[in-house]
């Protein structure tokens, strides 16, 4: 396991796409200081769309106080200078961050907005932020390589205390001081079901969650580690073990076309559903640094979901403590 692991030393450094005339220092979108984790649509010089799970944009600045500018209402969580996430509900317009000013320096600080899915509907748009007078942004201290996570509603975070944040994904990238992001929906299957269920298999292309979503600009970043947890939804959508199976090839396909040198974790579903053709596709892909993970006894679901199907925040930690090792 160590050995097929050693290439994850080998850290893919994260590229952040700028403009062709990118404003530097002003704290607009983009202002080539700020740094974007995840799949954010840039179509908009002055709205960066995030629609995935796990965005997050990072800003380093000077001065004593920093508020976001945002257009619709929005929920989003805010840490500065790696204090704790703080939950800002239904905000819109400018969001002081900073009611009481910090000691005048250089300093950090993270947004990342709640996933809009099912019968959320909030606005996922970060419009910059406003300084001090003369104060400006500057290049934040970032990770130098990024961890993605496939998936859908387990992997979002659905039904934890701060969804994304306390998933297992975001936990572990935090954990090992990596850049990280959760490409994952609630209700997503692996195959794309003929009754209209998202296909990550094909949709894991995409910037955005619609079919018709502009195909994502890969040059942007280039993920170190893939973690796949997908299968869960599919029963319930009349999914064959053969089409489920031929789907994870194509994922398993498309992911190394897109990541020549990321090291791909196939996880066993939490709830065993489709294992043996997850292996099957792991197999006949034949990739050194593809594997399937064995998650048994990872979790318990009497104790460690909500529902039996979601982890709850002591069960994604669970999962993270068992994850972190494979990637570290």
């Amino acid at each position: 396991m160590r050995a097929f692991f050693v290439a994850v030393a080998c850290l893919a450094s994260l590229v952040v796409a700028t403009p062709a005339v990118a404003a530097t220092g002003d704290g607009t979108p983009t202002d080539s200081n700020i740094r974007y984790y995840g799949r954010w649509n840039t179509s908009s010089s002055t709205a960066y769309v995030s629609e995935w799970a796990g965005a997050y944009v990072l800003v380093g600045f000077t001065g004593t106080t920093v508020k976001l500018r945002q257009r619709g209402a929005i929920d989003l969580f805010a840490s500065i200078d790696g204090g704790a996430d703080v939950s800002y509900k239904n905000v819109s317009g400018t969001v002081n961050l900073t009611p009481t000013p910090l000691a005048n320096g250089t300093h950090r600080l993270r947004v990342s907005y709640r996933p809009v899915a099912g019968s959320y509907h909030g606005d996922a748009v970060f419009q910059g932020v406003i300084l001090d007078s003369g104060a400006r942004t500057v290049v934040p201290p970032t990770p130098s390589r990024i961890i993605e996570f496939v998936g859908d509603s387990i992997t979002v975070g659905q039904l934890s205390s701060k969804q994304a944040l306390t998933a297992y994904g975001w936990l572990v990238g935090e954990r090992l001081g990596a850049g990280h992001t959760q490409i994952a929906v609630g209700g997503a299957c692996l195959y794309p079901a003929a009754d209209g269920c998202i296909g990550m298999s094909v949709r894991f292309l995409k910037t955005g969650l619609a079919a018709d979503a502009p195909d994502w600009n890969f040059s942007r970043y280039q993920a170190s580690a893939v973690v796949i947890n997908l299968g869960t939804n599919d029963v319930g959508h009349s999914v064959t073990g053969a089409q489920f199976q031929s789907a994870y090839l194509t994922l398993l396909r498309n992911v190394r076309a897109k990541y020549p040198n990321a090291n791909i974790l196939a996880l066993e579903t939490f709830r065993k559903r489709f294992v043996t053709e997850t292996q099957a596709a792991v197999t006949a892909f034949g990739d050194s640094r593809t594997r399937f993970v064995n998650t048994e006894g990872w979790i318990t679901e009497s104790t460690d979901t909500v529902d039996n199907v979601h982890p709850n925040d002591q069960g994604h930690r669970k999962i993270a403590d068992r994850l972190a090792p494979l990637l570290a």
